[in-house]
């Protein structure tokens, strides 16, 4: 016996639907899974409001997966905002858009519950490797940090992520030295409240997931193409993640732009969401040594909070 379900995942920077079966067992099928970057955190970290030019881009893509939606015959539908969404003064216009457009009222979740959803859908990967698994879920407002091993056990959400640190910070191009070191004492700061709620020394596996870290994977494996296959499960030494994050902080928008591997939706915000990954690792891996351990190697993982949200449905 399976269900049909639709599951959106609408964060800072993109919009994501996927349709599956859901199997008694817990087993998704993916039918579709896509991804359309929409910035709709255009400017909410400075303004605390959604731009109108912002809500139109998102808008506009949910008509379009609504179409997919009815096409496939999806039986159960879960709108999930996050990080944007929890920071926006003027979020009932979304919500209001959203409802008339699926019927369904879409979600502001907790930090929390959007780190137990990625918790959910990360474990599809993460149950390879040994436990406790740390899951870090790099978004574009926000990072969820959440350890657990068959469930979630601690759980912590930062205000850091991909198009904020951007917005906040890294503002040329390249980015100075200066601009570099300011985001890097914010993120330490954030990973510095959220480590004393998750103790994220005590993690055997450092699991990333979302569209930073699978594109930092992506280079740090040298791909000239981005190859969901080779980049889902991939486990790579600390130090190649580490010199991939550092080579895109680098790295003039350009030469980001004609990497094969790059959605040009990424183009813009991948310098900060590489320094943000690359701070989490280095905080994990030497807070791991201090506790008597050792941090090897980085789990990346496709399977996410879109994923956990289908199983939620079923």
């Amino acid at each position: 016996m399976t269900s049909r379900v639709a599951a959106i995942d609408c964060g800072t920077n993109s919009i994501r639907l996927l349709v599956a079966d859901v199997a008694d067992d817990g087993t998704l099928v993916d039918l579709d899974r896509r991804m359309e970057v929409v910035r709709l955190g255009q400017g909410v970290d400075r303004t605390g409001r959604l731009a109108p030019e912002a809500l139109t881009r998102t808008l506009d893509a949910t008509r379009r997966y609504a179409d997919v939606i009815r096409g496939l015959g999806a039986q159960r539908v879960r709108f999930v905002a996050t990080s944007a969404m929890r920071d926006a003064e003027n979020r009932q216009e979304f919500v209001d858009g959203v409802t008339e457009i699926l019927g369904v009222a879409p979600e502001v979740v907790t930090g929390d519950d959007e780190a137990a959803l990625s918790f959910s859908g990360a474990t599809v990967v993460a149950a390879e490797h040994d436990a406790p698994y740390l899951v870090v879920d790099l978004g574009g407002g926000s990072t969820e940090l959440v350890l657990g091993d068959a469930s979630p056990q601690a759980a912590r959400s930062m205000d850091v992520g991909c198009v904020r640190m951007s917005e906040r910070h890294l503002r040329s191009d390249p980015p100075t030295p200066e601009q570099v070191a300011a985001a890097r004492a914010d993120v330490r700061s954030a990973l510095d409240e959220a480590s004393s709620v998750v103790p994220v020394g005590q993690a055997a596996t450092l699991v990333g997931l979302a569209g930073t870290v699978t594109t930092v994977t992506a280079h740090a494996l040298g791909l000239e193409r981005y190859d969901r296959e080779r980049i889902n499960g991939a486990e790579l030494p600390v130090d190649a993640v580490l010199a991939a994050c550092e080579d895109l902080v680098a790295m003039p928008r350009e030469e980001r732009a004609a990497l094969g591997f790059m959605h040009p939706g990424r183009v813009d915000v991948i310098g900060a969401g590489a320094l943000v990954w690359s701070e989490v690792v280095r905080r994990v891996r030497d807070d791991v040594a201090a506790a008597g351990g050792q941090l090897a190697t980085v789990v990346t993982s496709e399977h996410d909070i879109l994923d956990g949200i289908a199983l939620s449905i079923a």
